[in-house]
C-alpha cells in the first residue's frame, strides 16, 4: 500500500465509517456518559487488529488503541459526545424533537458523531499502511470523552496519557473547509452551592436565610465585575438550582455554574479567584453558607506551524466533495433559518482580512455549501476565536494540529437544532470522510520523514519558552457526568 491508496482505502470503509457516525448520533450520548458510543469505537477498532485499552486516564468512557511498533508515535483524537436538550430529528427543516422511546433529550449539536467516526477512518487507513508497508511507527487513536463541558482531554492530559507521543492530529466538523490554526481560550468551569435556612416566607420570614438571595446576589456581583476584565474574556452562567417551586418557602439550596474562559489560563485563574470573592460576599450578605466544587478546566491552545503545513499539503491534494442539487438546496434552505449570517461571512474567521478576504468572499458568494479550501498563512497569523477546546492541554504536551471540513451549510449556528438536523446527513458524511483522508495523509508523512516531528516538537519547545504544562484541574477533582453536577 503506497500514500496515494490511503484515499481509495479510505472510501472503501465508507459504508462503515457512516454508519458509526449515524449509530452515534442515535445514541446522542452527554460528558462521560459515551458508554455506547466508546463501546462501538472500541469494538470496531479491535475487529481492525488494534489493541485496545479501556478507561484510559481513569474514565470509563475513554479509551487508546494502538497499532504498530516504535516511533514515531503518533495521535490522533476522536470525540464522540453530545449536548443536552438538543434533540432534533435528522433532515428536518424545522425545529422538531426527534421522540420516541429512543429520543433521550440530547443532540449532537457540535457534530462529534461525525468526529469519532472520521478519527477512525484516518486509523484505520494508517494501520493498513504500516501493515502493508512493515516500517517502524505506531499509531494511538484516543478516545476523548466529555468535551462538551467536561474537557476529557484535560482530566487525560492531567494524567499522563499524551506522554510519549511525537504527534497528534485532531479535526472538527464546521462549515469550511481549513486549516483550524487559530487561538482558542482557556477554561474554567466552578460550581457555587449555596445552602440558607428554609423558612415560611409570610408567617417566619426573619427565620429563614435564602439560598436563591445568594445565588441573584453573586449574579449581580459578576455583572458588576464584567467591565473590570480583560475584553477577551467571557463569563457566562446557568443557574441549576433555585431552590424549588414553592414561592411561600424561603429557598434553603440554591447552585449557579459559572464558566470562565480567558486567553491564557492564568488569566482565567486570575477572574476566578475574584468571581469567588464576590460569591463570599454574597454568601456574607445572606448569612448562608458555601461550598465552591471545581468541575473543570482547559488551558489554551498552542499552533504548530510545522503540523499545520503537512496537513494543508495534504488537504490540496484531495478532491473537494461535490455536492448534488438536492444537498445544496437542503442546505440553502436550512441556511435561511440559522440565527447566523448566510454565506460567505461565516467562513472569513479563517481568512486574512487584508490578503484573501474579498477574494474568498467573491468565491464563496451566495453559496450555501463550502466547496473550497481556504488558505494557509505560513506567517505567523493566530486570531482568537471565542470558544475553547481541550486540545489545548494536548497540545501543550505534544505538537498538535487540527483542521476543519465542511460538514454543514454556510451560517450554521454551532449548537442549535440546525446543525442536529445536518450530523445525520450526507453533507456531514462527506466532510468525516475527507477529513480521515487528509490526516491519514499527514500522519504517513510523519512516518516516511521523522524529520518533521523532531522540526514540530522543537517549534513547540520554542513556542513555550520554557513553560512546563501544569494541568489547572486539582489532582482530587474527577470528572463528573453532567447530570451529576
Amino acid at each position: 500500500m503506497d500514500k496515494p491508496s490511503l484515499s481509495p482505502y479510505v472510501d472503501s470503509v465508507g459504508e462503515l465509517l457512516r454508519g458509526i457516525s449515524d449509530k452515534i448520533w442515535d445514541y446522542a450520548e452527554t460528558a462521560f456518559e459515551e458508554y455506547r458510543s466508546a463501546a462501538l469505537l472500541k469494538d470496531t477498532l479491535a475487529r481492525q487488529g488494534f489493541e485496545v485499552e479501556d478507561k484510559t486516564g481513569g474514565i470509563d468512557t475513554a479509551f487508546c488503541a494502538s497499532y504498530g511498533r516504535g516511533k514515531p508515535v503518533i495521535g490522533i483524537l476522536a470525540e464522540y459526545d453530545a449536548l443536552s436538550g438538543l434533540s432534533q430529528k435528522a433532515l428536518a427543516l424545522t425545529e422538531e424533537p426527534r421522540g420516541g422511546a429512543g429520543d433521550n433529550g440530547n443532540g449532537h449539536g457540535c457534530g462529534h458523531n461525525l468526529f469519532g467516526a472520521g478519527s477512525l477512518g484516518a486509523a484505520l487507513a494508517v494501520k493498513e499502511y504500516l501493515a502493508a508497508n512493515k516500517i517502524p511507527g505506531t499509531v494511538k487513536l484516543f478516545g476523548c470523552p466529555g468535551e462538551e463541558g467536561g474537557s476529557g482531554k484535560a482530566f487525560m492530559a492531567r494524567e499522563g496519557v499524551f506522554a510519549g507521543l511525537d504527534a497528534a492530529f485532531a479535526w472538527h466538523p464546521m462549515a469550511v473547509n481549513g486549516i483550524m490554526e487559530v487561538k482558542l481560550l482557556a477554561n474554567y468551569q466552578i460550581l457555587y452551592k449555596f445552602r440558607g435556612k428554609a423558612a415560611h416566607a409570610a408567617a417566619a420570614p426573619h427565620l429563614g436565610r435564602s439560598a436563591l438571595d445568594a445565588v441573584e446576589l453573586m449574579n449581580v456581583g459578576v455583572n458588576f465585575l464584567r467591565e473590570h476584565v480583560i475584553p477577551e474574556a467571557r463569563i457566562h452562567y446557568a443557574i441549576t438550582n433555585t431552590g424549588g417551586f414553592s414561592p411561600n418557602v424561603v429557598q434553603s439550596r440554591g447552585e449557579v455554574l459559572y464558566l470562565i474562559r480567558s486567553p491564557r489560563l492564568p488569566q482565567a485563574e486570575e477572574i476566578y479567584r475574584r468571581v469567588n470573592k464576590i460569591a463570599q460576599g454574597a454568601a456574607l450578605m445572606t448569612e448562608t453558607e458555601l461550598d465552591i466544587e471545581f468541575i473543570k478546566a482547559c488551558a489554551d491552545i498552542i499552533p504548530n506551524k510545522t503540523l499545520a503545513r503537512v496537513l494543508y499539503d495534504n488537504f490540496k491534494t484531495q478532491e473537494l466533495p461535490l455536492y448534488t442539487g438536492e444537498e445544496q438546496a437542503f442546505a440553502a434552505a436550512l441556511a435561511k433559518t440559522s440565527p447566523k449570517p448566510p454565506g460567505a461571512e461565516a467562513a472569513m474567521f479563517l481568512v486574512d482580512a487584508e490578503k484573501d478576504r474579498a477574494e474568498y468572499t467573491k468565491r464563496l458568494g451566495d453559496k450555501s455549501i463550502c466547496d473550497l479550501l481556504l488558505p494557509f498563512y505560513d506567517e505567523a497569523r493566530e486570531p482568537v476565536f471565542p470558544g475553547s477546546s481541550d486540545v489545548g492541554d494536548v497540545s501543550w504536551n505534544v505538537p498538535t494540529a487540527q483542521i476543519v471540513t465542511a460538514c454543514y451549510a454556510l451560517g450554521t449556528a454551532e449548537h442549535s437544532w440546525q446543525l442536529v438536523s445536518q450530523t445525520r446527513s450526507s453533507l456531514g458524511h462527506k466532510g468525516l470522510i475527507l477529513a480521515a483522508k487528509v490526516i491519514a495523509g499527514a500522519c504517513v508523512d510523519l512516518l516516511e520523514q521523522p524529520g518533521l516531528a523532531e522540526k514540530a516538537r522543537a517549534e513547540l519547545e520554542q513556542r513555550l519558552e520554557g513553560q512546563p504544562y501544569r494541568s489547572a484541574i486539582p489532582p482530587e477533582v474527577k470528572p463528573r457526568p453532567i447530570g451529576k453536577l
